[in-house]
C-alpha cells in the first residue's frame, strides 16, 4: 500500500495564497499532500462583523468537512489570534480535535512555539493589516514578553487584496524592518507571498524570517511525525532542527 501523508488546512475564503504555496512547500516530501477547507473570510477589522468571521462554529463545520479526507493533522493557515488572542486559537485546536479525532494546529500557535524555541523576545512584525489590527497583535505579543521592536504594514483590510501585494514591497517592508535587528521577523498573513522570498532575504540579512503560511506546515509535519529537513529551499525554520 503507498504511504500518504495528507495534511488539512482550514483557509479563508478570500485567500488565493495560501494553497499553491502550502502545495509547493511539500512538493519536497513526494508522499504528502494538502487538502483545504474554506469558510468565509473577506474583511480584516476589528469592527463585529469582522470578528464574526472567525466564530468557532463556522470554522469546526469546515474542519468536520475536511476531516472526512482523513488527513494527519488539520491546521487553521490563518492569524487571526494575533488580534483576537492567542487562547482563540487555544480553544478552536481544542475543538476541531474533540470535533473529529484529529490533531490541530494553527499559523500562530506555530510561530508562538518557534519563537519559544529560539528564545526569541525582539521580533520585527510584516503584515498588510490596518493600523488598529496591526497594534492589536503587538499589545498581544508584549503582554507575554515578546517585544516587537520594528513593524511596517499596509493599512489594507480586503483580504483578497493581501494577494496582490508584490514581492518588491514584501521585500522592501522586510529590509526596513530588519534594519532595527530584530532577533526574528515575522511575514504574518497567510494571504501574502511572504514564503517564497524567506530564504532570500535571510541570506540577505542573517535573521530569520517565519512565515505565517510556513510556520502550519512546519507544525502539521512535526505533528505528523515527518522530517521537516527534506524541504528546502523555504527558509531555516524547516532544515535548524527545531
Amino acid at each position: 500500500m503507498t504511504t500518504c501523508l495528507r495534511l488539512g488546512m482550514l483557509t479563508p475564503s478570500s485567500n488565493t495564497t495560501l494553497e499553491p504555496i502550502t502545495s509547493a512547500i511539500l512538493a519536497g516530501i513526494s508522499e504528502a499532500s494538502a487538502h483545504f477547507g474554506r469558510f468565509r473570510v473577506t474583511e480584516i477589522t476589528l469592527s463585529d462583523g469582522a470578528l464574526a468571521q472567525f466564530d468557532d462554529s463556522e470554522i469546526l463545520n469546515a474542519a468536520e468537512l475536511l476531516g472526512h479526507a482523513k488527513p494527519a493533522t488539520i491546521g487553521w493557515s490563518g492569524t487571526s489570534s494575533g488580534w483576537l488572542g492567542f487562547d482563540a486559537d487555544k480553544r478552536l485546536c481544542d475543538g476541531i480535535e474533540a470535533r473529529t479525532g484529529i490533531a490541530a494546529c494553527t499559523s500562530v500557535l506555530a510561530l508562538n512555539e518557534i519563537f519559544r524555541l529560539k528564545d526569541v523576545t525582539r521580533f520585527g512584525l510584516v503584515t498588510p493589516y490596518r493600523d488598529d489590527v496591526q497594534q492589536r497583535i503587538v499589545a498581544n505579543y508584549r503582554e507575554t514578553g515578546i517585544e516587537c521592536v520594528a513593524e511596517r504594514h499596509l493599512r489594507q483590510q480586503d483580504n483578497f487584496s493581501f494577494s496582490e501585494v508584490d514581492g518588491k514591497l514584501i521585500r522592501e517592508m522586510v529590509r526596513e524592518v530588519a534594519l532595527n535587528r530584530p532577533q526574528a521577523i515575522t511575514i504574518f498573513c497567510t494571504n501574502l507571498r511572504g514564503a517564497p522570498l524567506v530564504a532570500e532575504l535571510e541570506a540577505e540579512f542573517g535573521i530569520p524570517i517565519y512565515d505565517t503560511v510556513s510556520t502550519v506546515v512546519w507544525k502539521s509535519l512535526k505533528l505528523a511525525g515527518a522530517d521537516t529537513s527534506r524541504i528546502r529551499d523555504w527558509g531555516s525554520l524547516f532544515t535548524d532542527g527545531l
